[in-house]
């Protein structure tokens, strides 16, 4: 298969990094985050088309997505998804010129990454969660809130599921295509995708790893020391720019919440959405993701 990916692993000092990568090596580096629940499987259809332009895309697996596996500090703070992508692009040479792209929980780090003031990536691109501190910083209107907070807790419900102890693990393998299912676009399905992402959380450890990413969000307990500093970055305003794409028929985060956010990203900053697509955008709508990736660092 041309489009076929080269699986590599990357040997950071504080774990071992599975990936998936397109293109030629000396291609420009556009680093792929993905979130929940996916895998670096999930830009299969995106990465073909911006390799076929000669850039060398990278998708690790996450840190307690097989075959990376659970974390050995069982940190799953946004600070240390931080820690990991920035480790990443380091143990890729550190190039300059290196794109940040991040989809979910991906665009949670892309969009921390982006608010740090000395950021080694070029360009920044957060994908169906919009940057929390520039939400904040716009200001809703009230009648607006009241219109998309119900939707958004109905649609919001399995982050408090995933706080409960134990049974989230147990029924995590028939929630995840629920949510694939209400995410998307009326009548979509993607199977192949699907299992994929299923195939990410084979065991307890891993299925606990994923649901971590949640707890720590809520949870008090502060982050591991060597992740504290990235992680007060996490909600902040990006300080560089960063463009953001969503889904209009997204079913996990509601598309109105980027409405209104470009007024108060950096200069040159973007948001765009993308009218067919849901949650997967890069799944769901390849092409019109990765033309809207191309023109924006062209």
């Amino acid at each position: 298969m041309p489009d076929a990916p080269r699986t590599i692993v990357l040997k950071l000092p504080h774990l071992d990094v599975t990936a998936l990568s397109w293109g030629p090596d000396d291609g420009r580096l556009v680093l792929c985050l993905h979130g929940f629940p996916d895998s670096a499987w999930g830009w299969g259809r995106m990465a073909p088309i911006l390799a076929g332009r000669g850039l060398r895309v990278v998708a690790p697996f996450s840190r307690g997505y097989a075959p990376t596996g659970p974390s050995a500090d069982g940190d799953y703070h946004i600070g240390a998804l931080m820690y990991d992508a920035l480790a990443v692009h380091n143990a890729l040479g550190a190039p300059a010129d290196a794109v940040l792209i991040g989809h979910d929980w991906g665009a949670f780090t892309t969009a921390a990454i982006a608010a740090r003031p000395d950021s080694p990536f070029a360009a920044h691109i957060s994908m169906a969660v919009p940057p929390v501190g520039a939400i904040r910083r716009a200001g809703i209107p009230i009648a607006r809130q009241v219109r998309l907070l119900p939707r958004q807790l109905r649609n919001s419900w399995y982050v408090l599921f995933f706080q409960l102890p134990m049974l989230p693990e147990r029924l995590l393998t028939r929630v995840i295509p629920r949510l694939w299912r209400d995410w998307g676009p009326p009548g979509s399905s993607w199977d192949a995708e699907l299992e994929r992402a299923l195939a990410a959380l084979p065991s307890p450890p891993h299925r606990r790893a994923a649901l971590g990413y949640y707890r720590a969000l809520v949870h008090r307990r502060p982050p591991g020391r060597r992740y504290a500093e990235l992680n007060r970055w996490r909600f902040e305003v990006p300080r560089t720019p960063i463009m953001h794409l969503h889904g209009a028929q997204d079913g996990a985060m509601l598309a109105g919440y980027a409405d209104g956010i470009a007024a108060v990203l950096p200069p040159r900053s973007r948001v765009l959405s993308i009218p067919s697509a849901g949650h997967f955008l890069q799944i769901e709508e390849p092409r019109v993701t990765a033309d809207a990736v191309l023109d924006y660092l062209s």
